[in-house]
């Protein structure tokens, strides 16, 4: 009778561990990563396949420190909120590590820098921060584009979207004068809107760092991220994703293989 008891604790106790994985460790556990299904080059949906530079690496970390990954799409503006409670365990978006976002979240070693574009219809009257005054700007709610917009150009009149295809059909309709998306965001929307007669009218470069988002104090998996993002900078696979999705940009001298 005591054995059996004894044996039915042991039985309760293992499968309390294996359902909260081990005492929260990653080892084996399925993460979810909450993306974007519409922000090209960097988080967005093709085929039924959640694909973009950001995610892509991330896919190329994992095999190498041994993580599962499963991408699930979100607004830019909830997923700080969605890594910080749980809903998800990586935020894959991106994300320029700020500070006011360091209070929401950590941040992985970065594995990319910011750089906006302001993006128009050819003939609109804006050629740079300074002629956005009083004019009607798209952004995504919450990005840097958001942020910046309101420190370079204050007397704009920022026009707030949940996602990139929201800025994307308001520009078209004219229901704003202009937008700023991530440069590589802005230059792939003029390329696949010819019709529109988009174009990026400057390129507004940052030192700000991109980052992976977890919550706070997941130091196991921070750890493991930021070991995957060396080993794949090292062996040039970083390289030839960023070459992929952003041919036109110059690599950062962070990310360059030693030779």
């Amino acid at each position: 009778m005591r054995k059996t008891l004894v044996t039915a604790v042991a039985a309760t106790l293992l499968a309390a561990l294996t359902a909260c994985g081990g005492g929260g460790g990653s080892e084996g556990k399925t993460l979810r990563v909450g993306t974007l299904s519409d922000s090209r080059p960097n988080a967005y949906q093709e085929n039924g396949n959640y694909t973009g530079l950001d995610n892509e690496l991330l896919r190329a970390i994992a095999a190498k420190v041994n993580l599962k990954v499963e991408f699930v799409a979100t607004d830019f503006s909830a997923l700080l909120g969605q890594v910080a409670n749980g809903t998800y365990d990586i935020g894959s978006a991106g994300i320029a590590q700020t500070d006011a976002r360091k209070k929401t979240v950590d941040f992985s070693a970065p594995y990319n820098y910011q750089s906006l574009g302001i993006e128009i219809k050819e003939g609109a009257p804006i050629t740079d921060e300074n002629s956005l005054a009083g004019k009607r700007i798209g952004v995504v709610q919450g990005t840097v584009s958001d942020t910046w917009l309101a420190a370079n150009a204050p007397t704009a009149q920022p026009v707030r979207f949940p996602n990139d295809a929201a800025v994307v059909s308001a520009l078209k309709t004219s229901g704003v004068d202009g937008a700023v998306f991530d440069q590589a965001s802005a230059e792939d929307y003029a390329k696949s809107n010819v019709d529109a007669k988009f174009k990026v009218a400057k390129v507004i470069t940052t030192n700000i760092p991109h980052g992976y988002a977890v919550k706070h104090g997941n130091t196991e998996l921070l750890n493991k991220l930021n070991d995957g993002i060396k080993q794949v900078v090292a062996d040039g696979t970083w390289e030839k994703l960023f070459k992929q999705f952003e041919p036109n940009t110059p690599i950062p001298a962070d990310f360059k293989v030693s030779k």
